[in-house]
């Protein structure tokens, strides 16, 4: 019998395996945050299977999303990243890398880890919101309005309230998947 998935991943297996394996699925540790937090930026504008087909690349590029290192990365550093063809080169969200892995950081400092601050808008536990359809999945909530808004004030870059709902739905912050969806039995 073949399993039913939320719609969007039928476009191939990349798209398919990250959905049965990752998306949705709650994330604590900051490490795995961090590079959502950076890939979703990335995204910004562009459509996630972009970004999922160049994670790899990314990852290289990007020190395996090592937020020390990557707060820490010279100009030299950042020239390298915009001649490498395998990422999405936009200079301002290099830049806004290196940004949020400095306010990432930061945020760490205040609260312990980044995971306690960002899982403290949902109470520390995953809001599901068992859509039917995929058109009753929102483009943004209440909640990562109030987190974009708090990160903007923090400092953060491109982390409008899509950017963080998506952020939200990637780390299983929310669970979006749809009723009839394998995952969800």
């Amino acid at each position: 019998m073949e399993k039913v998935r939320c719609g969007w991943c039928e476009k191939d297996d990349l798209y398919r395996k990250y959905h049965d394996e990752e998306w949705g699925r709650p994330v604590y540790d900051d490490e795995t945050i961090f590079e959502f937090l950076i890939l979703e930026s990335f995204q910004a504008g562009l459509s996630w299977y972009t970004i999922l087909s160049k994670r790899e690349n990314f990852r290289n590029a990007f020190d395996h999303f090592d937020y020390k290192k990557v707060a820490a990365y010279s100009e030299k550093k950042i020239e390298e990243l915009m001649n490498n063809s395998g990422i999405i080169r936009n200079r301002l969200k290099i830049l806004a890398a290196v940004t949020n892995a400095q306010r990432f950081m930061e945020v760490q400092s205040e609260f312990g880890s980044f995971s306690k601050y960002i899982w403290g808008f949902t109470g520390g536990k995953p809001i599901d919101n068992s859509p039917e359809k995929l058109s009753d999945v929102p483009a943004t909530t209440e909640i990562s309005d109030l987190i974009s808004k708090d990160l903007k004030k923090r400092g953060f870059k491109f982390v409008g309230s899509t950017v963080i709902y998506a952020h939200m739905q990637a780390t299983g912050m929310v669970n979006d998947h749809i009723k009839s969806c394998f995952i969800r039995k």
